[in-house]
C-alpha cells in the first residue's frame, strides 16, 4: 500500500508561509506530478513528506498513520534527487545495495534483489562499473535503483531528469512511465517542466506562491483550466490571453466583443457580467489562417520553422503577446500582417478575479494536443 494524505499541510518560515495549508489524497498506485514555476514550494512541500524538513502545521498520512515526527527511514519512503548522489569509489552494484548493506540484510537475498533491480533497469551488464563510466541517463537509473532495491511504500522524485539533455530527458520519461506501471508503486514528481508533468502524470497538483491551484488528469487541466495560472501555465506554446468586453449573456453563452466583432462563447453566463472587461484565452494550437467567429490580425515579429509546425510570435494593438501554432507550409513572414481565426468553442473566458467560467465544450469532441504541444 502507498496511500498518502496532506491534511492541511502548513509550512512557515518565520512569518514567511511557503506551503499555505495544503490538503490534497493521493491514492495508492498514483503517478501524481506537482508542477509550478521555481519558488512555488513544489520541492518543499515533496521534502516534507520525506521527512528532511518539518511541517509547521497540518498532518502528512502515510497508509492512515500520521507521520509527522518520524524520521525518513520509517516512513516507508524512498526519494531520487536532481543530483544523482552515487558513491563515485563503488561500482554500480554497491550503490544500488548500499540501502541494504545499512540493514544488514544477509549477502544472498540482497544480491538476488539487486541483480533482480539491475534487470529491470537494463544496468545488469554495468554491475562491475562505476559511475564515471555511465552516461547521465545510467547514473539517474542507478540512483533510481537504489529507491526501489528497498520497496518502499511511496517514491518521491525531486526534478531528476533536469540534469539531462532533452533527447535524453525523452527517454527517461518513457523509463519512468514503464517503470510505474511495472512496479504498481505510488510515485510522487517533482517537476517545473510542463511538459514531464502532462507525458507522465495520472493527475497534476498545479502549485501556485504555496497555494494548489488545480488538481486534475493532464488533458482536464488541458482543456478545462479554472484560473489564468493553470490556462498560462499548462501548455506549450502558453495560452494567448486577450481583454474583450461582454455585452450580453443568455442561455447559449456569453457574447463578447473584440475590436469591433463580437461572439457568443458556449460557456455557464453569471449575473452581473455585460459591461465587464473579460478575458478570453485562446491557445496557439487553435489558430487557423482561415476566417473564423473571430479573427485577429497581428505583424509577426519572430517565425520558428519547426517542420511539422510553424509558430508566428506577434503582438496584439493591446500590447499583449500573441502567438499562433500554424501548419509547417503555412505562408507567414516576419513583418507581413496575417489574419488568424478562432472558433468560439475553442475560447476560454475569465473574470475580472481570473476564474475561468465553466465551459459547456465536451473534450471528447476536441481534437487531440498537437505534438508540439507536449515536446
Amino acid at each position: 500500500m502507498g496511500q498518502l494524505y496532506l491534511n492541511k499541510v502548513q509550512k512557515l518560515y518565520g512569518d514567511f508561509e511557503v506551503i499555505r495549508s495544503v490538503t490534497l489524497d493521493i491514492k495508492d498506485g498514483e503517478f501524481v506530478v506537482f508542477v509550478g514555476p521555481s519558488g512555488c514550494g513544489k520541492s518543499t512541500l515533496l521534502r516534507m513528506i520525506a521527512g528532511l524538513e518539518d511541517i509547521s502545521n497540518g498532518d502528512i498520512v502515510i497508509d492512515g498513520i500520521k507521520v509527522n515526527h518520524l524520521p525518513p527511514v520509517k516512513r516507508g519512503i524512498a526519494m531520487v534527487f536532481q543530483s544523482y548522489a552515487l558513491y563515485p569509489h563503488m561500482t554500480v552494484f554497491e550503490n544500488i545495495a548500499f540501502p541494504l548493506r545499512v540493514i544488514k540484510m544477509p549477502e544472498e537475498k540482497l544480491r538476488e534483489k539487486v541483480v533482480s533491480v539491475a534487470r529491470v533497469l537494463q544496468l545488469d551488464q554495468r554491475l562491475e562499473q562505476r559511475p564515471g563510466m555511465l552516461s547521465g541517463g545510467q547514473r539517474q537509473r542507478v540512483a533510481i535503483g537504489r529507491a526501489i532495491v528497498r520497496e518502499p511504500k511511496i517514491f518521491l522524485f525531486d526534478e531528476p531528469l533536469s540534469n539531462l539533455d532533452a533527447a535524453l530527458r525523452a527517454d527517461m520519461r518513457i523509463e519512468l512511465t514503464n517503470l510505474h506501471r511495472d512496479l504498481k508503486a505510488t510515485m510522487v514528481y517533482v517537476t517545473h517542466d510542463q511538459v514531464e508533468a502532462m507525458t507522465m502524470a495520472d493527475r497534476i497538483v498545479v502549485l501556485n506562491a504555496g497555494d494548489i491551484s488545480q488538481v486534475g488528469a493532464p488533458l482536464e487541466l488541458y482543456h478545462k483550466p479554472e484560473n489564468l495560472f493553470v490556462a498560462g501555465f499548462i501548455g506549450n506554446p502558453k495560452m494567448n490571453f486577450m481583454p474583450v468586453t461582454c455585452t450580453a449573456v443568455g442561455a447559449e453563452g456569453v457574447t463578447i466583443a473584440f475590436e469591433g466583432q463580437t461572439a457568443t462563447l458556449p460557456v455557464e453566463p453569471r449575473a452581473g457580467l455585460p459591461g465587464q472587461t473579460l478575458t478570453l484565452g485562446i491557445r496557439p494550437e487553435h489558430t487557423t489562417l482561415e476566417r473564423g467567429d473571430i479573427n485577429v490580425t497581428v505583424m509577426p515579429i519572430a517565425i520558428e520553422q519547426l517542420g511539422i509546425n510553424t509558430i508566428a510570435y506577434a503582438k496584439l494593438t493591446t500590447g499583449e503577446a500573441y502567438c499562433a501554432l500554424l501548419p509547417g507550409s503555412a505562408p507567414v513572414t516576419v513583418d507581413n500582417a496575417i489574419v488568424t481565426g478562432i472558433r468560439a468553442a475553442d475560447c476560454h473566458l475569465f473574470d475580472g478575479d481570473g476564474q475561468a467560467l465553466t465551459r459547456r465544450v465536451d473534450p471528447r469532441h476536441m481534437g487531440a494536443i498537437p505534438a508540439a504541444v507536449v515536446g
